[in-house]
């Protein structure tokens, strides 16, 4: 058996609307704040990590409520269709109280655009390994990913095509939010004209469970996620912690420079959101370009090598990007090599922590894992902002690369989760790596 790469495509594209969203939350947002309404950038910092309070609290418990939805479009799918339709609508009013300077139209709206993203996140997430065999999803994972880096590609595009400039200087986003509006809808249309969860879903818990008759030696983990965390064995809740602790501390590094990346360039390099945007772009098609490779590779070498050699050159990137006074053409080579690394963690890391679970808490365990990332993103953008504020914008990447770094040690601890080698001339060969 191979891995369905046309519906591992059809799937990711729920995660290339939110990813399409994000992009654009976190282009535009910061400036919004910056320039419309003069907020310091600490307590821009604040408000840049709202949304990752309320998705402390969303994520898992909506994880948990679609394991135990049963609909005739499955458990999944009504999230993701409420949740797009709600954010498409509120996400329009954002560039109008913008461009009026209503400051509480802006709160309100983003608050409940904020809600409306956070009640299908998780489910989005957690339909990949529904459908997908336990030995694949790191390749699955890869295909996911490049989905939604195909989606903040395009809201990259979008920036540079459609922020305008009135006689004054000033941006204007309203063709972009109802660009990537139109977007959402799209790939949320298609997800649903084409993905039959509950049949799909069905076919690999069988799957999964013929892996596990094959596999006696390992029925432990198989089954470890039977009443979450709680429930785990004392050497798979260590490996889980240590998981989940490695993905706070690589969020918190990137995130700190992607929240606020767009101000770093305009403060220190004397770039605009357009200039900015290309750099970012660089590191979005680098990574677009690696996912496929690098999911292969971690099913042949492992996931938790794959990270530790993400990790290592996504510090080491940005301890490089430090250097910078002033904008050089090296710093494209730069954001390449980060945008790869973090295809490198990204690709592997959810799946170190579904591997825990069983069939029926994959959206329990997607609930853990997006707690602590999203934990990380609360903390950062206000630990980085008073540092952009009352120490200098020089201490971006710096601390964001100290961040990563930290991770590394974590991870290397962890001896739970990591893709199992496949024994030759076993039933399991129907899952060789190197098949597409």
């Amino acid at each position: 058996m191979k891995l369905n790469t046309k519906r591992t495509l059809l799937v990711g594209l729920a995660f290339l609307s939110i990813s399409a969203f994000w992009q654009l939350y976190d282009s535009v947002v910061p400036l919004v704040l910056k320039n419309t309404f003069d907020i310091p950038d600490d307590i821009a910092g604040f408000i840049m990590a709202l949304d990752n309070v309320l998705a402390l609290f969303l994520l898992p418990l909506f994880g948990k409520l679609s394991d135990n939805c049963s609909t005739r479009l499955g458990k999944r799918t009504p999230f993701i269709l409420c949740g797009t339709a709600a954010a498409v609508v509120l996400m329009q009013l954002l560039p109008f109280a913008d461009n009026t300077g209503n400051m509480v139209l802006f709160v309100c709206t983003l608050g409940l655009l904020l809600l409306a993203m956070g009640t299908y996140r998780s489910p989005a997430v957690a339909l990949m390994p529904d459908v997908t065999p336990k030995p694949l999803r790191s390749k699955g994972n890869a295909i996911i990913n490049l989905m939604g880096a195909l989606g903040g590609v395009f809201t990259l595009a979008m920036i540079s095509l459609l922020v305008t400039k009135d006689a004054a200087g000033r941006e204007h986003y309203s063709a972009l939010f109802a660009a990537v509006g139109a977007l959402m809808v799209f790939a949320v249309t298609v997800l649903l004209l084409t993905i039959r969860e509950n049949k799909l879903v069905a076919e690999t818990n069988a799957i999964n469970e013929q892996l596990t008759h094959d596999e006696p030696e390992v029925p432990e983990q198989a089954d470890a996620g039977k009443g979450g965390f709680k429930a785990l064995p004392k050497d798979l809740r260590r490996s889980l912690i240590l998981i989940l602790c490695s993905v706070s501390l690589w969020f918190m590094g990137y995130n700190a420079v992607t929240t606020a990346v767009t101000k770093y360039m305009s403060v220190q390099w004397g770039y605009d959101i357009k200039a900015a945007s290309q750099c970012v772009m660089v590191a979005t098609v680098a990574a677009v370009i690696s996912y496929i490779p690098i999911g292969s590779l971690s099913a042949r070498f492992g996931r938790k090598r794959m990270i530790q050699s993400g990790v290592t050159m996504l510090a080491l990137s940005f301890a490089a990007a430090a250097l910078f006074t002033t904008f050089h053409p090296t710093v494209y080579i730069i954001f390449s090599l980060v945008g790869i690394a973090w295809s490198m963690i990204n690709v592997n890391s959810y799946p170190m922590v579904v591997e825990i679970s069983k069939a029926s808490e994959v959206g329990k365990f997607t609930g853990y894992y997006y707690t602590f990332s999203m934990a990380a993103q609360i903390a950062t953008p206000i630990l980085s902002g008073w540092l952009l504020e009352h120490v200098g914008y020089h201490t971006l990447f710096p601390y964001a690369a100290l961040m990563v770094a930290a991770s590394f040690v974590t991870i290397s601890l962890t001896k739970h989760g990591d893709s199992r080698p496949e024994k030759p001339k076993s039933k399991l060969e129907a899952f060789d790596a190197g098949d597409d």
